[in-house]
């Protein structure tokens, strides 16, 4: 049996951790001296370099005096609790990495929480000591704090704290004397961390990961708990509703550095991926052939908000999408289904309409965004937050935790806008040379608040949030208060019309834009909604005047991001995502169905 430590490296977004696994890989010499890479070698897919966030959990593996040390990197935001809640089952202890300035933060909080709950050893890390008005001690203190509140053990409570700079790569037990690189880390994980505790019994590995081949299908990965798996053996497969399959394993794979390499078998506190295995979920469980012994499987925290998915009608569909009919739609979000654990998908009444739901509108756009750079078209309804009863029969609706750090001068705007939208005022202290603001606020408030706090702070203010749990119904929040402009006809908008209507509000066009009729172009600056036209051109004759011919001033066109708009759009609007392009539309084209269906609503 060699020896394992299998460690999560657990952290709040941007506080270092995919820098962090790359030093590790470097420090244990994966490359060769020549050989040319990138920084943040483990987020590889395009949306997270774009992002600079985690989003799919990886594993890695590196080996130090003799030891095989599995690292898992995590994703920060809460968002996507569900690929932490099942990474954290395969380790034995944590790396709690925290800023030095900023210190533990809400989305540190939640993660660190699952880790505690499971039992986990946690390693502390104090982040960018580099960096200015850094306060290390102070932030350990605030860990040290935040783990008692959260209820950890005694031998939780000691844990060991290194302080470094991923970025500079170095790691020590003094931020004042800095070393010049990380293996005090690497020697502080093999004694700290203890190794897998290996229980008798027969085979158990609990499936929490799953990969894709062309060649081979999918790919079982996973933790094996107890007993030894071996190439070309029979075993059970125990799934979710109580039926044990019999299963035949095909080809067995340790990680070994960035990749993975075949093994004939594979000994209990391992993490390895199994091939040949069909039919199977994240949380069922490979166990013995005659002795079949299931794991408890894994629990997810509930989704607090769904979306309205529906196929692409809009005038303009297929012009751009490969995958546009309702069985594409179906297909993809149900495969989306096998491997995000968070996400639950349920049909309505009509074939090409769906249910999403998932934990908020981050989770639900990185899905979207996936969705569209695959080629798919599709359109969204306004998200909408999901609301419970308790036993007295009582309306709840989710509460979440919002944490702001704002200039001072900007401070009482954001005060203002959070409690317009029933949110609570509950900390505010200085951190540094900002205000730092902390509300319970419920999750229907959030939705369109994020762009208004920017545009009042000048951009400057720094937000985040996470779930904290099902509360009483807070009352009606106020929504958008501006109207919409609507497209009255389909063609190219001339500066001309939009340089003319610019007093009636700012558009999201420009000239040369192919637009349709029923497409929302703009924001009208009154609460009603208007129908322009705007491919109507200049009237040219060979009458010259003074003062009528000055050159066209428009003023540049909103662009919101895929997360605005989705928290832009209103009951009656739908948004509309191809490869492309986003545009915003009423659900219904014709004014007369409009006027309809505005009637209808105010009857519900």
């Amino acid at each position: 049996m060699q020896a394992i430590r299998n460690i999560a490296i657990i952290a709040h977004v941007d506080h270092g951790k995919t820098t962090l696994v790359d030093k590790i890989i470097h420090a244990s010499k994966l490359f060769r001296d020549n050989q040319e890479f990138d920084d943040l070698i483990l987020d590889n897919n395009d949306l997270e370099r774009e992002r600079g966030i985690t989003i799919v959990s990886k594993n890695v593996s590196v080996r130090y005096k003799d030891v095989k040390i599995n690292v898992i990197d995590t994703p920060g935001h809460a968002d996507f609790g569900g690929e932490v809640e099942r990474v954290l089952k395969m380790a034995d202890g944590v790396l709690l990495l925290v800023d030095a300035f900023e210190g533990p933060m809400p989305q540190t909080r939640f993660v660190l929480g699952k880790a505690i709950d499971l039992g986990l050893k946690p390693i502390v890390v104090v982040n960018k000591v580099d960096k200015e008005n850094c306060r290390p001690e102070e932030v350990q203190e605030n860990v040290f704090d935040l783990m008692f509140n959260l209820g950890a053990t005694e031998d939780q409570l000691d844990f060991v704290t290194v302080y470094g700079s991923s970025k500079q790569g170095w790691m020590g037990p003094d931020w004042q004397h800095p070393t010049d690189n990380i293996t005090y880390l690497l020697d502080t994980i093999i004694e700290s961390i203890p190794a897998p505790v290996i229980e008798e019994g027969t085979l158990q590995m609990q499936i929490t990961s799953l990969d894709y081949n062309a060649f081979v299908g999918r790919i079982a990965i996973g933790r094996v708990k107890r007993g030894t798996i071996k190439e070309g053996s029979t075993l059970s497969l125990c799934k979710a509703d109580g039926v044990i399959k019999k299963v035949k394993v095909k080809e067995l794979q340790t990680f070994e550095g960035l990749g993975r390499v075949k093994v004939s078998e594979v000994s209990a506190g391992d993490i390895c991926a199994v091939t040949g295995i069909e039919d199977f979920e994240i949380g069922d469980t490979i166990a013995d052939l005659e002795n079949p012994e299931p794991i408890a499987r894994i629990a997810v925290d509930e989704p607090t908000m769904n979306m309205l998915f529906t196929i692409n009608n809009s005038p303009f569909f297929g012009k751009e999408g490969k995958f546009v009919t309702s069985r594409h739609l179906r297909d993809r979000l149900m495969k989306e289904t096998e491997k995000n654990l968070a996400l639950r998908v349920e049909p309505t009444d009509t074939e090409d309409k769906f249910l999403v739901f998932g934990r908020g509108i981050l989770h639900l756009s990185v899905l979207i965004e996936t969705m569209r750079r695959e080629g798919y078209e599709l359109q969204l309804g306004q998200p909408q937050v999901l609301f419970k009863e308790d036993e007295n029969g009582e309306r709840l609706e989710p509460i979440e935790t919002l944490v702001v750090d704002v200039p001072e001068a900007t401070a009482g705007k954001v005060i203002e806008l959070a409690t317009q939208r029933k949110g609570e005022l509950l900390i505010m202290e200085p951190k540094g040379d900002l205000q730092h603001l902390e509300f319970l606020i419920p999750s229907r408030g959030l939705i369109g608040l994020r762009s208004n706090v920017l545009t009042s702070t000048q951009g400057e203010a720094v937000m985040t949030h996470r779930f904290k749990e099902f509360g009483t119904f807070r009352g009606p929040i106020p929504g958008r208060i501006s109207g919409s402009i609507i497209s009255k006809n389909t063609g190219p908008a001339t500066g001309y019309t939009i340089d003319k209507l610019q007093d009636r509000g700012r558009f999201f066009v420009e000239p040369g834009d192919e637009i349709y009729g029923g497409q929302v172009i703009g924001e009208h600056n009154r609460p009603n909604d208007i129908v322009v036209n705007l491919q109507e051109a200049k009237k040219l004759t060979n009458m010259r005047a003074s003062g009528t011919d000055d050159g066209l001033r428009i003023a540049p066109k909103i662009n919101f991001s895929l997360e605005e708009s989705m928290e832009y759009i209103q009951k009656d609007e739908y948004l509309e995502v191809t490869p492309q392009s986003m545009r915003m539309r009423k659900i219904y084209l014709e004014e007369n169905d409009r006027k309809r269906f505005g009637a209808k609503m105010e009857m519900a």
